[in-house]
Order: C-alpha cells, then sequence, then structure tokens
C-alpha cells in the first residue's frame, strides 16, 4: 500500500493512496503511526481525500493515533471524510472522540491554534 508524508515543523500529514481502508491496508498505516509518534511527532493529520470506505479496522486505526497524539500532548485530525466515513464514525459513537476537519488547511488551524493554545497556556504558568 502507498501513502505519501507530507512533514511540517508542528505536523505531519498522511495521506494513504487506497480506496478503501479496511484490514488489509489498516496495519501498514497503523505503523506509520507509530513510526511517527516514536519520532516525536505528536500532531498528525490523517487525510482521507483518496478513501472512499472505511470499516472497522480501518477506524480502530484512527483511534490509535489519537491515543498515541493525545498522550504527547497533541492532536489528530481526520481529514477529507467523505459522508460514509463519517456516518461509521457517528454510528461507532466516536464523533466526540475523534477531531474532524472537511480538508487538510482546516486540519492545519485546528493544530495551529492548540499549539497556540499550549504556548499561551506555558507562558501564563511560568510568569
Amino acid at each position: 500500500m502507498k501513502f505519501t508524508i507530507d512533514k511540517h515543523e508542528k505536523y505531519v500529514i498522511i495521506q494513504p493512496h487506497v480506496e478503501i481502508l479496511d484490514g488489509d491496508s489498516a496495519p501498514k498505516i497503523k505503523a506509520e503511526f507509530l513510526l511517527r509518534n516514536s519520532g516525536g511527532q505528536r500532531n498528525i493529520i490523517f487525510d482521507l481525500s483518496q478513501v472512499k470506505e472505511a470499516d472497522s479496522s480501518g477506524l480502530r486505526t484512527g483511534l490509535l493515533a489519537h491515543r498515541l497524539c493525545k498522550a504527547a500532548g497533541g492532536v489528530f485530525v481526520l481529514a477529507c471524510a467523505n459522508q460514509q466515513i463519517k456516518s461509521l464514525i457517528s454510528v461507532c459513537n466516536l464523533a466526540g472522540t475523534l477531531t474532524l476537519a472537511h480538508n487538510t488547511a482546516e486540519a492545519e488551524d485546528l493544530i495551529f491554534s492548540q499549539e497556540l493554545e499550549k504556548d499561551l497556556r506555558g507562558a501564563v504558568e511560568e510568569g
């Protein structure tokens, strides 16, 4: 399975090049999430613009990334999810857990606002 990795200073965008995120493709994405997280990356945008369908295995991969990012003090954002994926998230009662963005630009804004908030809180605590 192929995917694109776009590294930035504060975050990384991972975009799988598959139409179906399922038990066959999920382990490779999971390994990439673990690699990025263990390498110090705490903010991940998962760009689903090329994914048409997902199953519970694909969704569990997103939950793993969410837990990894949260434990590192960061955020995991699902970007460009289509209606089928959004419905699966809703059916699984994960809408309040997973952060969704309409596109990668919105996801970047979410990450930057969280990073800014952390910086401001740190400055207040130090001052």
